[in-house]
């Protein structure tokens, strides 16, 4: 019997890539005879995958140890790694301990066809790499519909590791989420590398937002109210009149966006490679959407000590984040990534500076968090995602919650109308409307 075990670094997009080739090993190594097992712990496997991100330095570093851990473990054990770090340094990452493969993220869709499958041609590929799934050990399901960015903001070296934009065609994401229906999941996580690009490569060019409406035409009738959709993260560009109507008519999306803005400072934005979008049509956005929402899950990344930031710009941020009716937020200090931009700029910010602007805007926005999430507790009702046996679940808003009663037939992935009752520390402790517990 193979045993193999699989670790995932970074983004949903990684997560969900991974437990598509998880389901393939699965299925190709039962057609050639063998008796694959996925385990649950890196003691008991024979192989084991692990699909890496390079978005930062710390993200290497804990790649790194992490495949140190993972020999220590299990010396024995092959260890295969694929993502993005294998795309820009697979010579470094082929001498750690117990590593016996290297594939690059530009290649990782050949592991589909088992852990020893060959490279194929570039010709031979399809636009948009074959990854699919029809289950995931998570009680959301992450559903893959665009990979890669063509932007190539300063900063940011996924351009380098994931290539050009690719978009899924709309009846490839129908019929997933169809299947997912099927087995038992009832939120979707829409995600992509940048979904701005979504659709430019498909016949007629839809962007997202016509993938929203396809989406609520081919399910909404259906299974509002019983399942929902939630978006991954979206840049205040796309915030539109379209994104306004769509979103208005739709009856499955969550009431919650995140928002890729890295900087309220619009010279900020702009040696950033992202002057395209102004903080301010992000503000007048969530201001309308009060009308349709009333209340609003918000996330945003933010980056701080971009080179070249002054202290006042810095503030602008600040100030901006003040005025955003933020409920949580992914905050990091800028960190130089080869091959950037961002590194040949002039003026860089120390590395101390930076941490400590990181630190204030996590303050401010975990202050933001704390009062957004009492502000839960007035609501009649709230819509929970069950997650697991111990009660925890996740509200429309992205806010995490835990049933003091468990209700009754209730499975993970079960979408329950619940009542909040108070918070402990960050999560909102919930009951099950009278007839549910």
């Amino acid at each position: 019997m193979i045993t193999f075990y699989t670790a995932t670094m970074g983004c949903k997009i990684n997560q969900y890539e991974t437990r598509s080739i998880a389901e393939a090993w699965a299925r190709t190594m039962s057609e050639g005879g063998q008796q694959p097992k996925e385990v649950d712990e890196p003691q008991e496997a024979s192989l084991i995958l692990v699909n890496s991100c390079a978005v930062t330095a710390n993200a290497v570093a804990d790649l790194r140890q992490t495949v140190r851990k993972l020999n220590r473990a299990n010396p024995e054990a092959g260890i295969i790694i694929t993502g993005c770090a294998a795309q820009v340094m697979p010579e470094e990452l082929g001498l750690l301990p117990g590593v016996i493969r290297v594939v690059p993220q530009e290649d990782k869709s050949t592991l589909l066809d088992g852990p020893e499958a060959e490279k194929v041609s570039k010709q031979d590929k399809s636009p948009f790499a074959p990854f699919s799934i029809s289950g995931y050990g998570r009680s959301r399901a992450v559903v893959k519909v665009q990979d890669g960015c063509s932007h190539h903001c300063t900063y940011c070296i996924v351009p380098l590791t994931r290539g050009k934009s690719v978009s899924r065609p709309m009846n490839e994401v129908v019929e997933e989420v169809t299947r997912l229906l099927a087995g038992g999941f009832r939120e979707f996580i829409l995600s992509g590398i940048n979904l701005r690009h979504f659709g430019r490569d498909l016949d007629g060019k839809p962007d997202f937002w016509d993938l929203i409406a396809r989406l609520e035409g081919e399910f909404g009738l259906d299974w509002a109210g019983r399942a929902r959709f939630r978006i991954s993260s979206v840049e205040p560009g796309q915030l539109t009149d379209k994104a306004f109507d769509v979103l208005s008519a739709s009856s499955m999306v969550c009431p919650q966006l995140h928002l890729s803005l890295q900087s309220g400072d619009p010279d900020v934005l702009k040696g950033m490679g992202r002057g395209h979008y102004s903080p301010q049509s992000a503000l007048d956005f969530l201001e309308r959407m009060k009308s349709v929402w009333p209340v609003i899950g918000l996330g945003a990344d933010l980056i701080a000590g971009f080179p070249g930031e002054t202290d006042a710009q810095f503030e602008n941020t600040m100030e901006f984040c003040r005025q955003l009716p933020l409920t949580y937020g992914h905050v990091f200090p800028y960190s130089e990534r080869p091959g950037t931009k961002a590194v040949e700029l002039e003026n860089p910010v120390d590395v101390p500076a930076r941490k400590a602007r990181a630190a204030r805007l996590r303050e401010l926005v975990n202050g933001k968090k704390q009062k957004f999430l009492e502000s839960l507790l007035e609501l009649p009702q709230l819509g929970v995602l069950l997650q697991d046996a111990k009660g925890r679940g996740v509200s429309e808003y992205y806010a995490a919650c835990k049933f003091s009663t468990l209700p009754i037939g209730a499975e993970p992935r079960s979408l329950v109308q619940a009542r909040p009752v108070r918070l402990e520390k960050n999560m909102i402790l919930v009951e099950p409307l009278d007839g549910e517990s």
